[in-house]
């Protein structure tokens, strides 16, 4: 009998890294691959929703990962229109830890390698970047090929590679743009030295401009929302400028902003919202970013793709442990995950149109209704806490724990 091919996961990110731990748990053989040495990078996301911390109560290692260092979140506030608003509330979900925690993306990524590595059927392979697939004679793809030469013949192929997936394009999956009006600009304030943070809200958003000041571990990771394709006459205008229009939008930053001492220290992301129409082929399937690019409204990008993880190994892990073909079950994995990303990007969609273009515009003259409303009655404050907490289509870890790591 031959050796048995692993499932090769291409890209280290959140959904990689679950995938690759709850495949490995099943006794399935896994070799990740990431692209970069370390994961010590300045990500774009590291919120951690409550669906996600739940996943890893179930796998009983939550309160371990809460020993690492983070800060938490329960109530999202807004000044809009020079006015402060409580829009959403988390505190009463229905699970083990009801917040967002803030943790810098490379201490979680690091924490699943550690725990990953506990599993003989584990395999992280760092500095080895997947550039495209192998295939056979009848086209399934077997296997991927690596920068330099090379290539690792799998029993499948999971794209987790991120928004701008090499394999996606390899396999030639089909893609459909929903289009973004905005990109933004990334950059940390830090918080006083005195340990008295200001008075800084998650959001504010004036006639002119948003900015998100996300509450990190003795700074502020910022978020500035600009029109698509804006950042080279705001660079042009200088960083003081930049400074003085952000202190301008969120007075609470102005006692550390000349930290952002050029622009070198901001960094710009370009915002895509997109999807696959179809997630697989023979051989290969997307999860993730690789699958649907999702906007940073609501910041629910890493746990949706985490979500993918956990989908797709209930529905594949006792198949390939048990070595049955997967390729029959690659369509479930996407029936199963659709419906929650088609709504969660049809509600990223709505803001798009009705608050961030408006606002690029200059067109935000008064405060919305919903606003308002969420502001004034408290326990409405719940269905935006809900659906940014927990998304939709939930997944529970179903995937099994092979009995010789039990």
């Amino acid at each position: 009998m031959g050796k048995v091919l692993p499932v090769v996961i291409v890209g280290g990110g959140p959904a990689g890294m679950i995938a690759g731990l709850l495949l490995a748990r099943a006794g399935v053989q896994v070799t990740v691959l990431e692209k970069h040495a370390d994961f010590l990078r300045d990500f774009r996301g590291d919120t951690v929703h409550p669906s996600t911390l739940e996943l890893f109560h179930e796998l009983g290692l939550l309160d371990e990962l809460l020993c690492l260092p983070h800060s938490r979140l329960d109530t999202a506030t807004l000044d809009l229109l020079g006015k402060r608003y409580t829009i959403g509330s988390l505190r009463h979900l229905p699970v083990a830890a009801p917040y967002i925690a803030m943790m810098p993306q490379w201490d979680l990524l690091d924490f699943i390698a550690r725990h990953a590595a506990r599993f003989s059927t584990f395999d992280l392979r760092m500095s080895t970047e997947a550039v495209g697939v192998t295939s056979n004679a009848s086209g399934r793809i077997d296997g991927v090929t690596l920068a330099g030469g090379g290539a690792i013949p799998a029993r499948l192929v999971i794209a987790a590679d991120g928004r701008r997936s090499v394999l996606r394009e390899a396999a030639a999956l089909p893609l459909e743009d929903l289009g973004a009006p905005m990109d933004v600009l990334w950059f940390r304030v830090p918080m006083p030295e005195t340990g008295e943070s200001a008075d800084v809200p998650l959001g504010t958003i004036n006639r002119q401009a948003m900015i998100v000041a996300i509450p990190r571990t003795g700074y502020w990771q910022c978020a500035r929302i600009i029109e698509k394709g804006a950042f080279p006459a705001i660079e042009a205008r200088g960083i003081e400028a930049f400074r003085r229009s952000t202190v301008a939008v969120v007075p609470g930053l102005a006692a550390s902003i000349e930290s952002i001492r050029s622009f070198d220290d901001v960094k710009l992301l370009s915002v895509s919202l997109d999807r696959l129409t179809r997630w697989w082929c023979p051989g290969l399937l997307a999860i993730g970013d690789a699958a649907h690019a999702m906007s940073p409204v609501g910041g629910v990008g890493i746990n949706v793709a985490v979500q993918d993880a956990v989908a797709a190994a209930n529905i594949l892990a006792a198949p390939l442990a048990a070595g049955e073909d997967p390729d029959p079950l690659l369509a479930k994995v996407q029936e199963r995950r659709w419906s929650a990303v088609v709504r969660m990007q049809a509600l990223q969609r709505a803001a798009h149109r009705r608050v961030i273009a408006p606002m690029l515009r200059g067109a935000v003259n008064q405060v919305p209704l919903a606003v308002r409303m969420l502001n004034a009655i408290p326990l409405l404050r719940r269905i935006p806490g809900r659906i940014i907490g927990l998304g939709f289509g939930r997944q529970h870890i179903q995937s099994p724990l092979a009995k010789e790591f039990a």
